[in-house]
């Protein structure tokens, strides 16, 4: 699939994409490298290192690749170890994610040079396996641990907030799994909400007042 996707600065100097055919930025115009710090891994991954040494991330959207470069740069060495899979159903073209400037740019092109549908070692403690699958037709028979729900956002792609997709959310992850989102809006909390999860309103990155977290709690 080829669309047309063009590069913008962030109010943070970070870099982010713009999906021409869908009129939105792969990140907050606020801020990319701030809004994936917040919501991500401040909100996401280190309360999950608190609790767990083992972990497995799920990411819809893999994107940019931002999420999981600060995801390994988070990630202690030698203490935790961390299986990200990132799904995407529109991967980067390599001259677009080659024009990205994260600040950490042997360990992105790894991330990106990574071959789909392979389990790959990024450095020791943190593995990577990308799928070009979209979310509804992802299998695994493994759980969850965390899930960076990092869609476009509802008013774009509707179908991937719906009841159905946090049931489905839900049935992937061990108890006491988060999901972390920058959405905050009523139909998508109540739709987690209706899946089972307990849905907390937590303060948002900049340009955003709230973001949501849902846990998946022990019956």
């Amino acid at each position: 699939m080829s669309v047309a996707i063009s590069s913008k600065i962030t109010a943070d100097g970070s870099p982010t994409l713009y999906r021409v055919d869908l009129d939105e930025p792969y990140h907050s115009i606020h801020g990319a490298r701030q809004e994936s710090m917040h919501v991500f891994i401040e909100m996401g991954l280190k309360p999950t290192l608190s609790r767990l040494n083992t972990i497995r991330i799920l990411e819809m959207g893999f994107g940019t690749g931002l999420n999981a470069l600060l995801t390994e740069e988070h990630a202690p060495s030698g203490t935790h170890s961390i299986e990200y899979c990132g799904l995407e159903t529109v991967p980067l073209k390599e001259e677009v994610w080659q024009s990205l400037d994260y600040g950490r740019p042997t360990v992105f092109n790894q991330l990106h040079s990574a071959p789909w549908g392979e389990m790959t070692t990024i450095r020791e403690g943190f593995r990577l396996q990308k799928q070009e699958v979209s979310f509804q037709e992802f299998k695994s028979v493994d759980e969850f641990d965390l899930i960076y729900w990092d869609a476009f956002g509802p008013n774009t792609q509707a179908e991937l907030w719906t009841l159905d997709i946090f049931e489905k959310c839900f049935s992937l992850m061990n108890e006491g799994g988060m999901l972390v989102t920058y959405c905050a809006k009523g139909a998508v909390r109540r739709a987690m909400q209706a899946a089972g999860f307990e849905v907390e309103r937590l303060p948002g990155p900049p340009g955003k007042r709230e973001m949501l977290r849902a846990t998946k709690r022990k019956l």
